[in-house]
């Protein structure tokens, strides 16, 4: 189908507050098809009844999407095959190490200042040319530039431009990113570049912490041989603080303000729609 194609793709481990719904809603806006996708490949965390409620909110909202909704606990083996693909493309290695091994091998004296990337520090490479059959799996950054040379992504939102990021920065600033996880078996960033070309996603809609994963998303895409679509990061909605909302911030749940009588045309003001 032609046309622009964006989607909103919550967790079900808590409920939708303000954020999400400024989410939703601009996501819709800037769409000529609007979709749903359920993020649960953290399976213990996530819960039917968080996912019913997520149905409920949006419907309230007023939106509506393309059934079946896509859910990333039934694209396990889509997720392995992207896997296979890069490991036999020899861009990926096993990696033992646990959290606490990490920091402190990064605590080291010869290491110096620790740079911290969009996944958190960035990976002294310990495990690289240790050729573990176990462990989570790691890409290779420097063997994934060699190939790209870099990266480019076009961003419509907060950061509008043309942004492009060399080897080196790649390198140095995302370093050897997790992209399967021991517990569950991929991550974030292999199953959302893998959905969003099984949708056919065209603009990628999604907060502004989030931009500095886009290079990251846009490496794998190139990788796999997947399209790049256009990306918009959007303005955070935050708190009286200044903090951005949280899913543990009940306060502020859809839900709440919902039973509280507020109206759809309540929460678009709210959040500055």
């Amino acid at each position: 189908m032609a046309g622009r194609v964006t989607r909103f793709a919550p967790s079900p481990t808590g409920p939708l507050h303000l954020g999400h719904a400024y989410a939703a809603l601009v996501a819709a806006t800037r769409g000529d098809r609007f979709l749903l996708r359920i993020e649960d490949i953290d399976r213990p965390r996530c819960t039917a009844e968080f996912e019913t409620a997520i149905s409920e909110d949006l419907h309230w909202l007023g939106l509506s999407w393309q059934e079946p909704v896509m859910r990333q606990s039934d694209r396990l083996l889509a997720y392995d095959a992207a896997l296979a693909h890069l490991y036999g493309a020899g861009l990926t290695y096993r990696c033992t190490c646990t959290r606490g091994d990490i920091k402190a091998a990064l605590s080291a004296p010869q290491e110096g200042a620790q740079v911290i990337g969009p996944d958190g520090p960035i990976y002294p490479g310990t495990c690289r040319d240790k050729g573990h059959q176990t462990g989570a799996v790691r890409l290779n950054m420097a063997a994934a530039m060699a190939r790209l040379g870099g990266v480019a992504f076009v961003e419509t939102g907060t950061r509008a431009g043309l942004h492009r990021l060399n080897p080196d920065q790649m390198i140095e600033t995302i370093g050897d990113i997790v992209l399967a996880r021991r517990d569950i078996g991929t991550s974030y960033h292999i199953a959302v570049v893998v959905d969003d070309a099984e949708q056919g996603i065209t603009e990628v809609t999604r907060g502004e912490d989030l931009f500095e994963a886009t290079a990251i998303h846009v490496a794998l895409q190139r990788l796999l041989g997947l399209p790049t679509p256009a990306y918009h990061h959007h303005r955070l909605i935050r708190d009286d603080l200044g903090k951005r909302l949280a899913k543990r911030d009940d306060a502020r749940a859809l839900a709440k303000y919902r039973t509280e009588g507020a109206t759809p045309a309540d929460i678009r003001r709210m959040v500055g729609l």
